[in-house]
């Protein structure tokens, strides 16, 4: 043994060939943190002082993959060093991985699992590449609010070439081995059994001339080969295509890595890398990156949640969901698709119809998409069985009840199937709003019985609120975030209360909109300021997607629960929408009017009719308010519900909330979640803006919890 650490372990040479393993002792996973960058550089002096070496293979003995990247956990401390403090660490790291790259003999990364972020850098300052077919590598950097700052940036575009690197930064996405071989990322594609022989047989080569590794090494080490006028054409189609889907005020880290590339092209390496670390510096460093970074400490925390409760669960091995049409059809989808097989139950073939009909609706979308097979189609949905009765359901473990939104029909649904399954079964509501606590009356077991809150649509969103009602039982929570995982999805433990937390928070969010509209906003300007600030969609269209319905029906029962906040004393005019018959998309026409274009997707179009029924309702004609305003009113209203259901135990912590509102409703991911949000403008500001705007009713002012960290100059995040 050459060198032996806590992380990295190096052998003595073979033949001439040595192996450099990634093999973090005290961790599952290989990541480049502080003592592993210590280990890096102690094994390459090793290496150079080392006789008998021809050749190296860089390996990782963790079955889990070669590197996952940087230690994220240790950004915080790097981070708070200010640019200069960044770009100097940055610079440090970047000695040692030349040291590495300039190695007097051929070295081959023999890249297993998945090499990300920093673990792909790792494989650019090898001179060659030999991939796992199962692997997969990648730069997710730029989805932290940051890019590759261990010279992916500068040795990346002269390896695959500048279009294909600024597609790979820009969007950090993650890539399978067949499209890594076909932009030359990598060298070569072997089955996982063949990796070690084929990295082996590849550095040989190298060493008996067959291969001119010097000549491969030098192209990283020297300006691009393009001419300026190719160099031009790639950045400006890049920067266009980037920049149609991602905007640089929101996501400044991708404009930053792509000026940083455009000028560090044309350098040599080590003034290339000098610009890469200036101008990551410069992203590290913005309110982005914070929240970006934030958003994926409270992913791990949810995660690590969820993995503890699952620890506490039974054996699931039977599934079933009460109720088809869209919401059990998706239920049962999503399940099926997963592997777990699901009994879809409902009182006519009809809606078991429509149920399957949404599955084999999901399933010809994916094949026609080339996510699928139609093998794979019967597969799924043989995995799903459709009936009219309760005959199988004496085995079932868990029962998903998805019936319409009614308190009544519920506690009738669930009290008939209780007493047709075994004793030990968990029975688990599909409810937006009514209390778990209130339906488990109606039950003799009330300890088996949970919320299992799903969004529409099911396939595409990732978070399942599991609620404990007063007398749920660990078991049955436990068993019910199990199986919300065996199906895909993120689940998030919350207390029980009308709406819920997500929901909870909508609502008093929606009600501000109606406020809003009561003053003479205008509802187009007012869904544009909020589509600036970063949300999927503006309140109206929100409102005009969920269905006015389903608004109306939803807001009176959070109304009746928080009439201080989310009840008015007018008509606002989401039932003004009702009551006129404009549902919203289900129908064609709410705020806005919706019709097929040519290709026959449904288009949101401005209808003047809405528009003059909004006016003659509020006696106002739509004027143009200041959109800091607009943007205050209603975040103000949507945060501070948010603040209350952390004060009121409905969620545990600021990281669940904020993962909540991101999953569930599309909050800007660059701004973190409303407890970030709240942060970021100042705790003692945030309070301000409450006082400025408490005389629009109790929803504006600002929770106790505000006050208390305000005057404790506190934040929700250290």
């Amino acid at each position: 043994m050459i060198y032996e650490g806590s992380a990295i372990q190096v052998s003595a040479p073979v033949e001439g060939v040595a192996t450099l393993t990634f093999d973090n002792k005290n961790e599952s996973v290989n990541k480049f943190d502080k003592a592993t960058i210590e280990d890096f550089a102690a094994s390459i002096d090793a290496l150079m002082h080392a006789d008998g070496i021809k050749g190296l293979i860089v390996a990782s003995a963790k079955k889990t993959g070669f590197i996952v990247g940087a230690d994220i956990t240790e950004f915080g401390s790097n981070f708070a060093m200010g640019e200069s403090g960044i770009k100097d660490w940055l610079l440090q790291i970047n000695q040692i991985f030349n040291r590495f790259e300039d190695l007097p003999f051929p070295t081959v990364a023999a890249i297993s699992g998945v090499a990300l972020g920093g673990g792909f850098e790792m494989c650019l300052v090898c001179d060659y590449r030999v991939m796992a077919d199962s692997a997969q590598v990648g730069l997710p950097e730029t989805q932290l609010g940051i890019f590759p700052g261990f010279g992916g940036s500068v040795r990346l575009p002269r390896v695959i070439g500048i279009d294909n690197a600024v597609e790979w930064i820009a969007t950090g996405k993650s890539h399978r081995a067949d499209a890594a071989l076909k932009v030359h990322a990598v060298d070569a594609v072997v089955a996982l059994d063949h990796l070690e022989a084929a990295a082996k047989d590849l550095v040989k080569n190298a060493i008996d001339g067959n291969f001119d590794w010097q000549d491969k090494r030098r192209e990283k080490l020297e300006p691009v080969k393009l001419k300026p006028i190719e160099q031009a054409m790639a950045f400006n189609t890049g920067k266009a295509a980037v920049f149609a889907k991602a905007n640089p005020k929101n996501y400044p880290s991708i404009a930053l890595a792509l000026d940083a590339i455009e000028k560090h092209v044309n350098l040599p390496r080590n003034e290339a890398l000098d610009v890469e670390a200036t101008n990551f510096a410069k992203a590290a460093v913005t309110p982005q990156a914070e929240a970006l970074i934030g958003v994926f400490l409270s992913d791990q925390l949810v995660k690590k949640k969820a993995k503890a409760w699952t620890k506490k669960a039974g054996e699931l091995n039977e599934s079933a969901v009460l109720g088809a049409g869209i919401m059990g059809g998706g239920i049962a989808y999503q399940a099926a698709s997963k592997g777990v097989p699901i009994i879809m139950k409902d009182i006519n073939s009809g809606a078991l119809d429509l149920g399957m009909g949404e599955a084999t609706k999901l399933l010809t979308k994916a094949i026609d998409r080339g996510h699928s097979t139609p093998k794979k189609m019967g597969e799924t949905l043989a995995r799903i069985k459709p009936t009219l009765n309760y005959g199988d359901f004496g085995e079932v473990d868990i029962v998903i009840e998805a019936v319409v939104e009614n308190a009544k029909i519920k506690k009738s649904v669930l009290k008939e199937v209780e007493g047709l399954t075994k004793d030990d079964a968990i029975l688990a509501s599909n409810t937006s709003t009514i209390s778990i606590t209130e339906l488990a009356t109606a039950l003799d077991r009330p300890e088996n019985f949970v919320g299992m809150h799903f969004f529409n649509p099911v396939h595409r969103m990732p978070l399942v609120e599991v609620i404990r009602g007063e007398k749920s039982s660990d078991h049955a929570i436990a068993s019910t975030v199990q199986l919300a995982q065996k199906m895909g999805k993120t689940p998030i433990v919350v207390g029980d209360c009308a709406g819920f937390l997500v929901n909870r928070t909508l609502f008093p969010y929606f009600a501000a909109f109606e406020l809003l509209m009561r003053d003479g906003a205008d509802l187009r300007q007012v869904d544009k300021v909020m589509e600036k600030f970063g949300w999927p969609m503006g309140p109206a269209y929100l409102l005009d997607v969920v269905g006015m319905d389903t608004n109306v029906h939803a807001g009176e029962v959070i109304a009746e629960a928080y009439p201080e906040r989310a009840g008015k004393d007018y008509k606002g005019v989401i039932e003004l929408m009702y009551e006129h018959k404009r549902l919203g998309q289900k129908n064609g026409k709410g705020f806005y009017k919706y019709e097929a274009d040519r290709r026959g997707r449904v288009q949101k179009q401005v209808d003047e009719e809405a528009m003059n029924l909004i006016a003659e309702h509020t006696g106002k004609q739509p004027e143009q308010m200041d959109a800091g305003e607009i943007e205050a009113r209603l975040m103000l209203a949507y945060c501070n519900e948010t603040v209350r259901c952390l004060e009121d135990k409905i969620v545990e912590t600021a990281g669940e909330a904020d993962m909540a509102m991101l999953m569930g409703l599309g909050f800007p991911p660059f701004r973190g979640g409303p407890c970030r949000y709240i942060d970021q403008m100042g705790i003692s500001n945030y309070k301000a803006l409450c006082e400025k705007y408490a005389h629009l009713g109790e929803a504006y002012a600002a929770p106790q919890m505000i006050i208390d960290m305000a005057a404790a100059n506190q934040k929700f995040y250290a």
